[in-house]
């Protein structure tokens, strides 16, 4: 069924409204309401409504059709190709902040945002904290292209390369928090994720290996030296992997802490740096 001309469009904007929430609810789009007003008031015309609601109907994730997505109460840019952020990483944002809140310095802080993505994270920590030294590094060229748009306006800065490669060496040791959102679904389990996930969003940033855990490996190993003294590594997992994500991360020499949020349905393991231990 092809969405009304401009004739209909203009002249009858609630028979337009049904007739897309209609085609919404047949491609089996939950909140089909919701995703039809976002359409009909993010269109600049008739034809650019056609052909968004022809994607969102094939599948294309609303985020990629609108080129935006709603984190941290703000518009954060979003690519065909990249990551679309989840609200439950407003829970690492959140515990972030809240960190760096309560240990001022003297000097703006040096914070990282691992595996950026589109860059919506350390995008929201800026907002939160202004000054804050922020980095933020992806493997992904398409990811740190997008990220760029959404911090460095802001006055961050963007790194391609993988894990701590990407980061610039005057940055060892002295790194008051790194936040990460790495890839922790188990491969074989990706096949079961809804196709907006698994058909459109690139393995790269959902493929967290065997048990989910591999890049939390990775990151737990590599992240001591390049934090200051007490400084917090904060990983995104879920519920049922906090226990492996925080055993990784204690036999790397933190203190952890896992802090759940039920609304988000989010989890988040915390690493604190002991005295000690770390770059003087």
């Amino acid at each position: 069924m092809p969405v009304p001309e401009s004739s209909a469009v203009d002249s009858h904007p609630t028979a337009a409204f049904d007739h897309i929430v209609t085609l919404l609810r047949s491609a089996g789009c939950v909140f089909a309401e919701e995703e039809a007003r976002l359409l009909l008031s993010e269109a600049t015309g008739p034809a650019e409504l056609a052909l968004n609601v022809q994607r969102r109907a094939a599948g294309m994730p609303l985020e990629y059709v609108l080129g935006w997505a709603e984190f941290a109460g703000r518009r954060i840019r979003v690519e065909a190709g990249v990551f679309v952020p989840r609200r439950r990483t407003e829970l690492l944002v959140c515990q972030a902040v809240a960190l760096l809140s309560t240990s001022p310095s003297a000097e703006p802080p040096v914070v990282v945002d691992l595996c950026c993505g589109s860059g919506a994270v350390g995008a929201a920590m800026i907002r939160a904290l202004p000054g804050v030294d922020l980095h933020a590094a992806d493997i992904d060229a398409t990811a740190v292209e997008c990220a760029r748009r959404n911090i460095e306006p802001l006055g961050g800065s963007v790194h391609r390369g993988d894990l701590f490669e990407a980061l610039p060496s005057t940055l060892r040791g002295r790194v008051r928090l790194l936040a990460v959102n790495a890839p922790y679904v188990p491969t074989e389990a990706i096949r079961t994720m809804p196709p907006e996930a698994r058909l459109y969003e690139p393995a790269i940033s959902l493929d967290g290996g065997a048990d989910g855990l591999d890049f939390h490996r990775r990151v737990a190993a590599g992240s001591i030296e390049w934090l200051a003294p007490g400084g917090h590594l904060l990983i995104e997992t879920s519920e049922r992997q906090a226990a492996g994500t925080s055993a990784i991360m204690a036999a790397a020499g933190f203190r952890t802490e896992t802090v759940r949020s039920e609304d988000l349905d989010a989890t988040v393991v915390v690493g604190r740096v002991p005295p000690g231990i770390g770059k003087d």
